[in-house]
């Protein structure tokens, strides 16, 4: 019996180490996302909790663990708190642009160095510029590429800041209810800038002008430092057994 290419077809991977709990193994369930509603299926499995990676949706499925959670946030509730205004602020000279998902040999000369600064034992850290470009490229969704520069100064006549070095990429899909961060990375000399913040801050902007209600950050792990970041930003609501829910972060 042959399957039409738009029913997907879901697998398990075998167990390997978890990237983000000590001592632990970690199982994914996935599907390719080809055929022409791919598009839809990447929407519905992301509000199911998957993520996408190339043309391939998964989603944890470890046994006796539900550690990681799928995380979105509210975009219409969001305020900027005392802390994001000063992000914002040292970055108001950041120029950014919504690009088509097409690689760059800029955008890939900072990627190096992202990974080898902040990722250098990380699955990704031996990836090429070819591996790269399948990153960007291998979409059958609807995927973007926002640029990060540092402004250098007012442009000419206009007052407008002028695009300088590239200090920020993020990869991002355009779902039916919000925008997803599929992958973003920075310049890891520019700690001061918070760009990591910065950048989410931005799509949580970027979504709200394109009236689309939820910024989707993929996943959280309660006690990972690696993550501890997602829960600053307030309003969000977890995936969990009964649906979508409200999260508060617990204060100190």
């Amino acid at each position: 019996m042959k399957h039409s290419r738009d029913l997907p077809q879901f697998y398990l991977t075998a167990p390997a180490l978890c990237p983000y709990l000590d001592g632990k193994l970690e199982r994914k369930v996935f599907t390719h996302l080809v055929g022409q509603r791919a598009g839809m299926l990447n929407d519905a499995l992301t509000q199911c909790g998957f993520r996408r990676s190339q043309n391939i949706a998964y989603r944890p499925a470890c046994e006796k663990c539900d550690a990681c959670v799928s995380v979105r946030v509210l975009v219409d509730e969001f305020r900027l708190n005392r802390s994001f205004r000063r992000t914002r602020r040292r970055n108001a000279d950041i120029v950014s642009s919504l690009r088509p998902a097409e690689p760059t040999s800029e955008q890939y000369a900072l990627f190096r160095d992202y990974l080898d600064i902040r990722h250098a034992e990380g699955g990704m850290a031996d990836m090429s510029v070819l591996d790269y470009t399948m990153m960007v490229e291998d979409s059958s969704v609807e995927t973007r590429i926002v640029e990060y520069r540092a402004g250098e100064g007012a442009g000419r006549g206009s007052g407008a800041k002028s695009a300088g070095p590239l200090v920020a990429v993020s990869l991002v899909d355009i779902l039916a209810d919000g925008l997803s961060m599929v992958y973003s990375f920075y310049d890891p000399g520019a700690a001061d800038r918070s760009l990591g913040t910065y950048m989410i801050l931005d799509h949580i902007e970027r979504a709200r002008k394109f009236a689309l209600p939820y910024l989707y950050l993929g996943y959280w792990v309660e006690g990972s430092p690696k993550m501890a970041y997602k829960a600053r930003f307030q309003p969000q609501e977890h995936l969990r057994s009964a649906g979508w829910v409200r999260f508060i972060e617990k204060s100190d």
